[in-house]
């Protein structure tokens, strides 16, 4: 690939320490040292740009069942008024459309725009994992992966239940990760999807199920271990129990205990930070969790942020999605059950300012931001498409960087929530080596992809340069060049190339004999042979449109604490 030589910008990478003006030399897809007997054969002049590793976004719903659902119950996010869309101007660019929940292609182009270079799918089912592959493998120029979901599979309850060893359960998930193809694990509402399907309508982390006996804790604690034993870098992946229900807090920090100190992964954590004080029995708990999370170095969390405006929730938690399906707008949603091993409830909704609950809700995920004290352990999300559309990163970050600008937003909200959150009190600003950590860097390392989130030599290729300016989201909104592998495939907001980009995934160790339990298990309650569900890699690359296996590393427990 042709040798290039940024030259002259302000480089920001916290993984290599970096941040101040220099050059940076690619050759053959990769950052080199400099070396004067080669000289580079073609030179961008980025003087006043910002140049930062590619974007990673390590929580954001691109691909899978539910995804194609969220698509099909809104086919007005697919139209302006009565019109299509219309068909894009740039001959590299295929016909796509959608903001709240974008077809594949136009998920690609709106990332790479922003300068993200990777994006990684939290919620696959294992008997929807081929499809899912097949989904993100469309997005074009992205490098993706997935989490498989586990923790509701009626299997591993009654593995769970019956007291097996742990072994045969930690093989059991070990299965699960190699056979789909799986970058990590996550579980949502612990025990709870399952329960629901016995018509249980809360489940706490200490609650029984009211079938198989068993507790979310238990869940907890035995999926956290096998991730650890299997040496994944990703800690386990958690959408904790009682997702948007007021007084959650207690179920958040409950599961936090549950992990026994062992690395867990809290994702979504503003809808998972609300207490019961105030006039309107909802209120913010972000400062008992940030406290929380700021004393546990075991514990990262992604944020989920609201945004105001039309989006859609799509979500394996149907226990919650029920639960708000009356208020739905426009007033419609869909549910359904997957395989007996997963859940998924697709729920459109708009967040208003005048609301008071949306409003707070707003508040509490930029309070958890402000407080968290280390940002190597918070990560820049709007869990995609729950709490508002990826495309509106932009935004976020100025409401992170500029506290004038946070405050004249907060100015405009429901009054008893302009009135009294503790937002207003709150003077930090985001940084712009901090914003490379939470969208950059930190992801890279919560994923284990020691060559993607940085700019030092021997790292992939992936560049976004961002012209400086005073406004942060227009900054980040169209960032002057996007290099995906050295190649150049976007400038100035328009797509220039379109190359297929890699799959990361795990392959841990564990012993092949738990197939037989998994034959035997399925040729008396299954509807998909277990055989049937494994996806080797060559179908793998068929699945993801002939692009790169980027088989991650798994550690051993010691590497893996250091």
């Amino acid at each position: 690939m042709t040798t290039f030589l940024l030259r002259g910008g302000h480089v920001v990478d916290p993984a290599s320490g970096l941040d101040a003006v220099q050059d940076v030399h690619v050759r053959d897809g990769h950052i080199v040292a400099p070396d004067p007997a080669t000289p580079p054969a073609e030179v961008f002049d980025v003087s006043g740009c910002v140049v930062m590793a590619g974007g990673i976004d390590m929580h954001t719903h691109i691909g899978g069942g539910k995804v194609n659902l969220a698509r099909m119950l809104l086919p007005e996010d697919h139209r302006r008024g009565r019109d299509p869309v219309p068909r894009p101007t740039n001959p590299l660019e295929l016909d796509a459309c959608g903001t709240c929940a974008p077809g594949t292609l136009s998920t690609g182009y709106r990332y790479v725009e922003m300068g993200y270079t990777a994006a990684f799918e939290p919620a696959m089912v294992a008997s929807n994992a081929r499809h899912a592959h097949m989904e993100m493998g469309d997005v074009p120029i992205l490098d993706h992966g997935a989490y498989v979901m586990l923790g509701n599979e009626e299997l591993f309850l009654q593995m769970l239940a019956e007291g097996q060893p742990f072994e045969r359960i930690r093989d059991y998930v070990g299965w699960a990760i190699d056979a789909t193809k799986a970058m990590g694990v996550k579980v949502v509402n612990p025990g709870g999807i399952s329960a629901f399907k016995f018509n249980q309508r809360r489940l706490d982390v200490d609650g029984k199920h009211t079938h198989w006996d068993i507790t979310p804790r238990q869940v907890l604690a035995t999926l956290s271990r096998a991730v650890h034993e299997l040496g994944l870098a990703h800690p386990l992946h958690i959408h904790a129990s009682n997702l948007g229900a007021a007084g959650n807090i207690a179920s958040t920090l409950a599961t936090i205990d549950a992990l026994e100190g062992l690395p867990g992964h809290l994702t979504h954590v503003q809808f998972h930070s609300y207490g019961k004080e105030g006039p309107f029995k909802f209120s913010s708990a972000a400062r008992e969790l940030a406290e929380a999370v700021n004393a546990h170095p075991n514990v990262s969390i992604d944020v989920g942020q609201v945004i105001f405006g039309q989006t859609v929730t799509a979500s394996g938690d149907t226990m919650s999605q029920l639960a708000t399906a009356a208020l739905a707008h426009p007033r419609k949603w869909t549910g359904a059950d997957i395989e007996c091993v997963g859940g998924c409830g697709v729920v459109p909704f708009k967040y208003r300012e005048q609301s008071y609950v949306n409003a707070l809700q707003w508040s509490i995920g930029l309070e958890l931001f402000l407080l968290i004290k280390d940002p190597w352990r918070v990560v820049l999300t709007t869990d995609h498409p729950n709490g508002g559309p990826f495309t509106s990163y932009p935004h976020l970050i100025r409401l992170l960087m500029d506290k004038s600008f946070r405050d004249e937003q907060l100015s405009k909200l429901h009054p008893e929530v302009a009135a009294n959150s503790a937002l207003k009190s709150m003077d930090r600003e985001y940084t712009l080596n901090e914003i490379a950590i939470v969208t950059r860097a930190g992801p890279a390392r919560l994923l284990g992809l020691r060559d993607r989130g940085r700019l030092g030599a021997g790292a992939a290729a992936d560049i976004a340069v961002y012209r400086r300016q005073d406004d942060a989201q227009a900054m980040f909104t169209t960032p002057e060049l996007v290099f995906k592998d050295g190649r150049l495939v976007a400038q100035a907001g328009r797509i220039l190339a379109v190359p297929t980009g890699g799959t990361h995934f795990v392959t841990p160790e564990y012993d092949r004999s738990i197939t037989k339990l998994l034959r035997s298990w399925a040729n008396k309650h299954g509807s998909i042979h277990p055989d049937h569900v494994a996806i080797g890699r060559d179908e793998l690359c068929a699945c993801c449109n002939g692009g790169r296996l980027l088989p991650a590393a798994c550690f051993g427990t010691e590497e893996f604490e250091a």
